[in-house]
């Protein structure tokens, strides 16, 4: 018998040294410019601000192509996400500002419509590429590791008009096309990707994310799994292709937390909870594990949906397992049988919990559970590549903006990661949501803000656009300072 009992049993102590503290953003949310070198309309562009619905009622939904089309003729409309923050202009005093806070990672996405405007052009936009690379070597200047997301609401509209986003077998090679430019492009200054991100997103951004009209499929719900079925072959295939172009890229499956807990612990309700959450994990099980899940094929098959498997797919999947999990955590939910059954896959709010402004569960213990729950399953590298609170920030008579709630929620949040460290999970990275605040995914707002830097800008595009470092950029150069010793 070698080793002592006390190495047996050691247990971590706090956040590794090379952990990975960082801030993400969004191309479409952050950039604006939308018109600008080259770049052609995405999903994104046609997102209109609805500040006439209460805030937990404002959120993207399906779109028809007569839908499409009027937003992309509307002019009376307001659309946040083409402007965002001007961040295309400001990016380099923006990465300086954010590297204050002694961040050493900076998640982005690169906007799939500014390198291939149409989505299926013969040859990339090279303005769009050069303006990556630049704002890619800026990242690194400024001491952070960049982690670049592939595809993140941003598929040129094209796409969904002339074909049928994600349903059509022609967007499999679209995307590796484009993937395949970027990642060469940038070979030697990006070793982390994800693909696509939140890909388990099928319900909520279904359309932002698939690029699937609801008037050009007969069965909606069966053309999003043969979509998502597409999506996969093509991750899988980028991934191949990345690990062949430089052997040093790490590719991650991204996930939107939303696994449920039982509204009782009634046998009935249980079982619902886990086959609500396992249909959660079927996207990174595929990714993670290269093969569709038995319990997928029975739930698909009692669906009624059938999911084509073109020549090659499943080789594909197998070749191309993903070197590393990640996912957003923002809240959770829990269901019972009733609801499962009935096909209600959104669940219903715990009453133990205290929600945001925008209806969404605080629930920092559960993240602890999430890590602890991926962990066990792939035994793989954890990213947390979101997580925050949407709340609304003042700006005083002062030019001080005070956010206390922000900080104690980020603070249980990162309470819970320590200790799903110390439990044994391999968490390296963890880049809080929106860093400096941008333009809603969800609602297209300014007003949901997530930064641990103010943007002087109102729903409207109104304001100076100056930046103001809240209290919680201190917070957050403290903790960062002390890897994660100091929380106070």
């Amino acid at each position: 018998m070698t080793g002592s009992k006390t190495d047996a049993l050691d247990v971590p102590a706090g956040f590794p040294k090379d952990f990975l503290w960082g801030g993400a953003i969004a191309a479409n949310q952050a950039e604006g410019a939308w018109q600008e070198d080259g770049k052609g309309w995405c999903l994104a562009d046609i997102n209109l601000y609805r500040g006439d619905l209460p805030p937990e009622k404002r959120s993207n939904k399906e779109m028809t192509t007569d839908q499409v089309r009027f937003h992309m003729r509307d002019t009376a409309g307001r659309y946040p996400k083409r402007d965002g923050i001007d961040f295309y202009h400001t990016y380099a005093d923006d990465l300086q500002l954010l590297a204050g806070t002694g961040m050493n990672a900076f998640r982005t996405s690169i906007n799939w419509a500014r390198i291939f405007p149409n989505g299926d052009d013969a040859e990339p936009n090279e303005e769009g590429l050069a303006f990556y690379e630049r704002l890619i070597d800026e990242i690194r200047a400024q001491g952070m590791e960049p982690v670049i997301t592939l595809s993140h609401y941003e598929m040129p509209v094209n796409l969904t008009l002339s074909y049928t986003g994600w349903y059509s077998r022609e967007t499999i090679d679209f995307f590796v096309r484009y993937c395949e430019a970027v990642m060469r492009r940038l070979a030697g200054k990006v070793r982390y990707w994800i693909v696509v991100n939140q890909i388990n997103l099928i319900t909520h951004e279904s359309f932002n994310h698939l690029g699937v009209a609801a008037d050009k499929v007969d069965n909606l719900e069966q053309a999003k799994y043969q979509a998502v079925h597409n999506e996969m072959v093509a991750a899988a295939k980028v991934t191949s292709l990345g690990h062949a172009i430089d052997p040093d890229f790490e590719f991650g499956v991204m996930l939107c937390h939303g696994n449920a807990e039982p509204a009782t612990c009634k046998p009935e309700d249980v079982l619902a909870a886990l086959q609500q959450n396992q249909m959660e994990y079927f996207f990174s099980d595929v990714a993670l594990r290269g093969e569709y899940p038995g319990y997928a094929k029975r739930r698909l098959r009692d669906l009624g949906i059938c999911v084509e498997f073109g020549p090659g797919d499943a080789q594909a999947l197998r070749d191309g397992v993903a070197d590393f999990m990640s996912f957003s955590y923002y809240y959770t939910r829990i269901i019972d049988a009733e609801a499962w059954a009935g096909g209600d896959t959104d669940g219903f709010a715990n009453p133990h919990l205290q929600a945001s402004e925008w209806g969404w569960a605080i629930n920092p213990t559960g993240l602890r559970v999430a890590l602890n729950d991926y962990w066990d399953r792939y035994q793989k590298p954890i990213m947390i590549t979101e997580n925050g609170l949407g709340s609304r920030d003042v700006l005083e008579a002062d030019g001080t903006v005070h956010d206390p709630y922000r900080i104690d929620y980020l603070r249980r949040h990162l309470e819970a990661m320590r200790e799903a460290i110390a439990d044994g999970v391999d968490l390296r990275g963890y880049f809080a949501w929106g860093p400096i605040d941008i333009v809603s995914c969800s609602s297209s707002e300014m007003s949901k803000r997530y930064g641990f830097i103010y943007v002087d800008l109102d729903d409207h595009g109104r304001g100076t656009g100056r930046r103001i470092p809240k209290d919680s950029y201190a917070w957050y150069r403290r903790v960062i300072a002390s890897n994660g010793e100091d929380l106070g």
